[in-house]
Parts: C-alpha cells; structure tokens; sequence
C-alpha cells in the first residue's frame, strides 16, 4: 500500500518513532573517476566549467572520499567505470538502493533525465543483480525518477523523504511507497540551484537534519519540522558555494562532508557528530560532492 504526504496537517499525529525500525547501511557503492569530466551542462553549477576538472586531482579526492567513508565505519564496494559514461562517479543516481518491508535487499532503477546519463543505469542494473538485489524498474511511462539523489531513506526508519520539481517526477513515489512498503514524504524543489533533494536536505541520524530553507518550499519545511526534532540550518554561502547538505552521514555518529563548511562543523560538532572533512572541488564544478558520489547500501 503507497502512502504519500506532502503537507505538515497528514502527518500531526505521526512521530519518527512510530515509524518501524530499519538498519542503518553499513556499506557504500562508489565508481573511480576513470572518464570523470565536465563535457556540457546539466546544472548551473556546470556554467562555465567544462574542460576545466583537474583529473590527476580528481582521482586524489575520490580516494580521500572513498578512505573517509572507510574511517567512518563503512565497507567501500566499487562499480566498473564505463567509458562515455563522464558522471558514472556520481553513483547515488542511477538507482535507489534499500531494504523491502521483509527485509529484502531491492533496487530501483532510475528514469535519468539527459541521455548521456541514461546510459549508467545498466551497468548499476547488473551490479546489482550479480550482489543479490532484487532489481525493479520504476516503471511509470512519461517520468523521471533520479534514484537517491532525491529519494532519501531517513537514518534508522522506514520513511522515505521525497524530493520531485527537476530530476524526478512527483507521480513515481506512489510506486516507490509500495516497493517498499513503506511512507514517503513529498519535498517540492523550485529552485534551479538545488535541482536534487541531496544537495539542500541530509539526514544525519533519527532526529537530526541538515537543511537549506531556500531550496525548498514553505510547506517543505514545514513538513521537515514536524516530524524531525532537530533541524540545523545551513546559510546560502556554504549552501551553494561549499555543497554543505551534499554531506554523507554513516552510523548515526560520523558526517563526511566538503572542508572549509566552518558555521555547519561547529553546529554539527555541538550535536555531538563526528565531522571528516574532504575535499571534492573537482567535483563540485559538475554539481556534486560527497553524497552524490556514493550509494548507500543495507
């Protein structure tokens, strides 16, 4: 049975701890950066940047991300890169990866918007499906659906944050509700700059969230606040400039995000996380950082 929301009013009486239990990843799947480049332009964040990717640095921050994800607890998996496949590093795409209302490992496959990225979503298909996924397609004619980068499990829940506006189609979450059994809460994104829920919302644990207002909606947040305890604000500077809700949250306790995110560490720090700092500047001119380059995996 699909259950969607999208307004504060259908969820008064719902806490996060009514929700039924779920485990947190204890892995995550990455692609090296093998054909990584800047080659057009799909965000704004690519205005201006294509042919400019330092590729021996590249390779060195994706090791850096990849060893931080290692220190923080998790076993790193490693996708085969494609060639002509120049955003393949950003694994959290080209699926939705979680556990079914029986506990089973399922991943959905995503609808990619540009063709040059269409491309990915077979060779994540048989990653899957050789790592004892069920594989699913969204199946749902006409839209888009842009895996995890705008589907987000919430740390330790069966609820699924749902953001919809660029990259994925608001009608395909019914089917996702029901893959896997499971809530999911409507996020509208109207802002070109924050074109995927992951670049403006990271869940870090149960109660805690990593926001940037101005990329949602007022009926967003209000969701967001009804529902999560404690909502640490990002300003629009480490928003947009430093990728600071791009961040990657492991074992309720670490968050690897993008260095230099001074005001969102020391709000972190005081909410008792442990903050790695990496850098990801080569990525952050084709519009990701440190979430967009992982798949979680249960």
């Amino acid at each position: 049975m699909s259950r969607v929301a999208e307004a504060p009013p259908l969820t008064q009486h719902l806490s996060i701890s009514d929700l039924k239990p779920m485990p947190l990843p204890r892995a995550v799947l990455m692609c090296a950066p093998e054909y990584f480049d800047v080659v057009d332009v799909k965000n704004p964040f690519m205005e201006g940047q294509q042919g400019r990717v330092d590729i021996p640095l590249a390779r060195r921050q994706w090791l850096d991300v990849s060893r931080a994800f290692e220190s923080a607890g998790a076993m790193v998996q490693l996708l085969e890169p494609a060639a002509g496949c120049e955003d393949m590093v950003f694994c959290a795409n080209p699926a939705f990866s979680g556990l079914d209302g029986e506990e089973r490992r399922v991943a959905v496959l995503s609808q990619m918007r540009y063709g040059s990225r269409q491309t990915e979503v077979a060779a994540h298909a048989k990653w899957y499906e050789e790592h004892g996924y069920r594989v699913v397609p969204i199946g749902e004619p006409g839209c888009l659906f842009e895996g995890s980068g705008d589907a987000l499990w919430h740390p330790g829940r069966r609820l699924i944050w749902g953001g919809y506006g660029h990259r994925t189609s608001k009608e395909v979450y019914r089917k996702l509700s029901e893959i896997f059994d499971a809530p999911v809460m409507l996020l509208e994104l109207p802002t070109e700059w924050f074109y995927h829920l992951d670049t403006c919302l990271a869940l870090l644990n149960e109660t805690t969230a990593l926001v940037y207002p101005g990329a949602l909606t007022d009926a967003g947040m209000d969701l967001i606040r009804s529902l999560i305890p404690y909502v640490i604000e990002v300003d629009a500077d480490e928003a947009i400039h430093a990728m600071a809700c791009n961040a990657a949250a492991l074992g309720g306790k670490y968050v690897v995000l993008q260095r230099g995110c001074s005001r969102v560490n020391e709000k972190l720090r005081a909410r008792g996380f442990d903050v790695i700092e990496v850098d990801t500047s080569e990525y952050m001119k084709s519009g990701g950082s440190v979430f967009c380059m992982k798949m979680y995996l249960f």
